[in-house]
């Protein structure tokens, strides 16, 4: 779907989430806490979000379709796939380009 290819490429790190999903939330606070400001774009709350989700399932985004997560313009996936990535110190590596500069 073109709404979600837009998002994707416009932005470096994107959860497409549910307003109501607790995982969605955790993963969100997880980037967070890494210094990093995801774009969220809960799709329960667009019209077209049940045709989001079918893109998303198309895009290979497993059951259930949120969180869904992309850095860099590619699908890393859920929560399985980003804590993963996290305990191994993998996702660091991948968001070290999008996350925020602090000053002293």
């Amino acid at each position: 779907m073109e709404k979600i290819s837009r998002l994707v490429s416009e932005n470096g790190v994107v959860i497409f989430s549910k307003s109501t999903c607790c995982l969605c939330y955790a993963v969100d606070i997880l980037f967070q806490e890494l210094e990093v400001r995801p774009v969220v774009y809960e799709i329960d709350k667009d019209p077209e979000g049940r045709e989001m989700e079918k893109a998303l399932y198309r895009l290979g985004c497993s059951a259930p379709a949120v969180p869904a997560v992309f850095i860099g313009g590619k699908l890393v996936g859920s929560t399985n796939e980003v804590m993963s990535l996290h305990l191994s110190g993998s996702l660091v590596t991948l968001i070290k380009p999008y996350q925020a500069v602090l000053s002293n």
